[in-house]
This record gives C-alpha cells, structure tokens and sequence, in this order.
C-alpha cells in the first residue's frame, strides 16, 4: 500500500521522453517547459484511453539526473522507480544508486549488456543489504526471450538443454522505424565493447556445465527451414541476459542450465544482401569518434531509414507486430544425456504487438506489478536481477498473457 513517506506505489522517471510516454499509458490502464512535457504525457494518455480526469489523478515530480538531491527526493516517495531515462550507460546509475540508498526498487528497460552487468558487480550486494530489488532488461529487451525460455523449460516434459530463438518483425504498409534513442545505445554499445570484454574477463566467472549435446552456433547467416526465412545473429542483450539467468537457476536454484543462441530473421537474399552492407557500415563508422559522432547526428541517413529523432509514427507502431519462436531440444525422463543426442523438441512461441514501444510498455509495467503484488514468489533477499531470475517462480507471464503479450506451444514431439 502507498503510506504517508511513500505516496506513491510507481513512479515513471523520464516520462516525457518517447518511450516513457508509452510506459506512462500502460501505467495509467492499471490504475494506479518540463512540467509541461509530463503534463502533456499524460494529456496523451488520457485522450486515448478515454479518461478525461487522469492528469488530476498522477502526480508529477520535476527530477533531473544531473542533481542528486533530486533523485533522492524521488526514489524517497515510491515503492518503484520504471527507469526509461537512457542510453542507461550514461544516466542509468545515478538512478540504481539513488534508489537503493533509499529503500526504493527498480525496473529499467536497458538493452545494454555492459551497463546491465556492471550494475551487478557494482551494487548486489548493497541492493541485498537493503531488500530492494533492480531488475534491468525488463521491456522487450529482454523479457520475451528471457521468460521464453523459462516458459519453454517448464513445457517440457524432460530436461531442456538448449534453445534457440528466432525474432521475426511484423511491419505494414508504412514499414518501421526505431526511435534515436535506440540507435545511441548500439552506437555507444559497439564502440566501447572492449570495455564489455574487460569486465567480462575480470569477473572470471566459472562456465556452466553443458548437459548433453552441445549446442552447435549457426553461421553468420543461415537458412531456417522451419520458418523459411534467412536469419543472422541477434545482437542485442537477450544473449547476455538468458545466459546469467540460466546462472543464476543453476546456482542458486540447482536447476540444469539451458544452452542458448538467439537470431533475428531478415527475409530472402536480397534483404541478406542489404543488412550486411549496412552492418559493415555500421561497424567500420563506429570505431572512430568522428565516426560515431555522425552516426549520432545522422541516424536516418546512417541507418537507411530505420532510426529517426522523430522515431515511428503512430499507424507505424499499430501495424507492428513481432514473433519470438523458440525451438528446444531435451531428454525425456530416464533418458541420459551422456553420450546421447536430444530425444525430445519443442516449439514454443512469445508474440505481442509493436516491440519497441507497445510491448516495451507492456512488459515493464506488468513486471512492475509483478514486484507489488507477487513479493512472496520472488527471491528471498533483495538484489540485482535478471527478469528471468527475479520472475521465475511468479505469474508474470500470465500477466503478460492477459495483456497481449501470448506464450504458447507450437508442437512438442519425441525424436
């Protein structure tokens, strides 16, 4: 319940930028010049979802990264914080740190691996000290694969050894575009990748036991049959995030780990064709600074298209659709896995509407309430999390179900 100290149960924090205007709509169905800005957020969201008296119902509090105090003041009145404030390499700790001093949780929707694991090293152990939990990659980075696969685990009737996912994008007419936001945090992301190796490296983390067959990497672009389409590497966090969740069921709940690959389908050849000039386009720019400062000044040139400042349009995001499908491989009970190949798949499939901002919106909101109203299900110290390490054993992914985010199985066979 909100108390006197703490009026409120949410707090949105940069809701005014582009995506925590969506965040702010979803927040708004569940009930519970910069002032301006707020207040024409939740202008936005009151005209569309018909609720006239909402500005009169959220409170809005002016807070900016750059002053501490602020920040304080903020975490101070709410049980959590919904971070949408990025690239999160640049403002997300101040926020992590102001809300852990002050007893207050935190959700962000952070696809960057090295912010996202630098936040552990640096502040579990507080976060466990104070009974908070800072749950990072909770948007469509990366809860669609994350729960994916712990959803596809608890659908198996054996052991699962190793997934692999493949995203498909849904566009219309109007195709898509990525809001700049986006497009600065893989900028800074790839230009700074050594720093991601180092603290990898320092880290020394022992590797986790592959339980049967080991689970063979596809090449940089390969032909999936099942879905007919070419697909490449998925290079955003949903790698980084399984893999320490998967760390994390295997330690601390002695659950066997899941092998995990994740791929994006791209289409035919001439899409293939495309995609790899623009990569290597990406990829040669993004070693420089002056590179990067371009790339930064630049996205619709520098991307063909697909990330603007103005980000995409609203008949954009409505016929937007996207479609994670995961295949597992596995052992029945009383199979060994020693020195046998999988005898078990599965199909399983995470769908939902427009990914960057809708689902986004969706996913971290329902985590959120996941956080107030599930307490007893999640772990039993505070922390920093993973969504797939602090939601395992809640009923987020009914919650997503409910709100058009839908996991179900395909086909489930023995081999």
């Amino acid at each position: 319940m909100a108390t006197t100290q703490r009026p409120y149960h949410l707090v949105v924090f940069g809701a005014s930028g582009f995506t925590g205007q969506f965040v702010t709509e979803e927040v708004a169905r569940e009930q519970v010049d910069l002032e301006e800005k707020l207040q024409r957020a939740l202008e936005r969201a009151a005209l569309k979802l018909g609720r006239p008296t909402l500005p009169s119902e959220v409170g809005i509090i002016i807070c900016d990264i750059n002053n501490p105090a602020s920040l304080d003041e903020m975490a101070k009145k709410t049980t959590v914080v919904l971070n949408c404030v990025g690239p999160y390499r640049l403002y997300g700790e101040p926020v992590v740190k102001a809300c852990i001093e002050n007893g207050t949780s935190c959700i962000d929707i952070s696809g960057e691996p090295q912010y996202l694991e630098q936040m552990y090293w640096k502040y579990h152990e507080k976060a466990a000290e104070k009974g908070v939990y800072i749950i990072g990659s909770s948007g469509f980075d990366s809860i669609p694969a994350d729960l994916g696969v712990i959803y596809t685990r608890n659908k198996m009737n054996g052991t699962l050894t190793a997934v692999e996912s493949f995203l498909t994008i849904h566009s219309g007419p109007e195709g898509m575009c990525i809001h700049d936001g986006t497009w600065k945090s893989l900028i800074y992301g790839f230009g700074d990748y050594r720093n991601l190796k180092k603290l990898r490296n320092e880290a020394n983390l022992k590797p986790l036991p592959i339980i049967g067959s080991k689970l063979k990497r596809r090449w940089l672009v390969s032909y999936c049959r099942e879905l007919r389409s070419y697909s490449i590497p998925f290079m955003g966090s949903d790698v980084s995030v399984v893999k320490r969740t998967q760390r994390y069921l295997h330690e601390q709940l002695e659950l066997s780990p899941v092998q995990y690959a994740a791929y994006i389908t791209v289409g035919g050849i001439t899409s293939v064709i495309k995609l790899m000039f623009a990569g290597l386009f990406f990829l040669f720019f993004v070693k420089f600074s002056i590179g990067r400062q371009l790339l930064i000044k630049f996205p619709w040139l520098f991307s063909f298209g697909y990330f603007s400042k103005q980000g995409p349009t609203q008949k954009q995001i409505d016929a937007s659709s996207f479609t994670m499908t995961f295949f597992g491989q596995g052992y029945s009970q009383g199979f060994s896995p020693e020195k046998n190949k999988p005898n078990i798949r599965i199909c399983t499939q995470v769908k939902g509407p427009e990914s960057g901002y809708v689902a986004t919106s969706i996913a971290m909101v329902q985590a959120a309430m996941t956080l107030l109203n599930d307490a007893a299900n999640l772990p039993k110290a505070g922390g920093v999390f993973t969504p797939g390490a602090a939601f395992a054993r809640t009923k987020l992914i009914d919650r997503l179900n409910l709100h058009g985010i839908e996991f179900t199985v395909i086909s489930s066979s023995e081999v």
